[in-house]
C-alpha cells in the first residue's frame, strides 16, 4: 500500500479553503523560513479554480505579509489540472489519480521539481526542490482543509 489517497478529479478535490504551513530551507546557506496562512481555491470564470494564498512569511527573523495567485485550469485529460501563474504563463500539470504526482518547471537557469501527495480527503502536501545557479531551496507545504 502506498499510503496515498487517489484523487479522481483534482479540481473537485482542491475546491475550498485550506490552512497552509510552509517551511523554506536554503540548502546552500542554511537559512530557514516559515509561511503560515490560508489558500482558497475558488471558482474561476470560464472553468477551473483561482488559487489565492495569503499569510505571513518569516525569513531571517523578519515577518512580512505574503500572497500568491495561481490558476488551476481543466487539464488535457479528465480529472487533471493545468496549473498556470496569475498572468497565464504555464507552471505545471497536476494529476493525482494515484495520490502522488511529480511535476517539473524550468525557471531561467533554475529547475523546480515538485512532488504532490494526498494522504486523505482533508490533507495534502507539496515538496518543491529548487536547484540551479540562483537558488538551492527546499519548500515543504502542508495543506489542511478548513470547515
Amino acid at each position: 500500500m502506498s499510503g496515498f489517497r487517489p484523487v479522481p478529479d483534482v479540481l473537485a478535490h482542491l475546491a475550498g479553503r485550506w490552512r497552509v504551513e510552509r517551511s523554506v530551507r536554503d540548502l546552500a546557506g542554511g537559512d530557514e523560513g516559515h509561511f503560515t496562512g490560508v489558500t482558497v481555491f475558488g471558482p474561476l470564470d470560464g472553468g477551473g479554480l483561482l488559487h489565492e494564498e495569503s499569510g505571513e512569511f518569516t525569513w531571517r527573523g523578519v515577518t512580512r505579509p505574503a500572497t500568491r495567485t495561481l490558476r488551476f485550469l481543466p487539464g488535457r485529460r479528465p480529472g487533471t489540472a493545468d496549473v498556470r501563474f496569475a498572468d497565464g504563463r504555464p507552471f505545471h500539470e497536476l494529476e493525482l489519480t494515484s495520490g502522488r504526482y511529480v511535476a517539473g518547471h524550468p525557471c531561467a537557469a533554475d529547475f523546480y521539481r515538485g512532488e504532490f501527495t494526498v494522504t486523505d480527503d482533508d490533507r495534502w502536501r507539496t515538496v518543491w526542490l529548487v536547484g540551479g545557479p540562483a537558488k538551492d531551496l527546499l519548500l515543504t507545504t502542508d495543506y489542511v482543509r478548513e470547515g
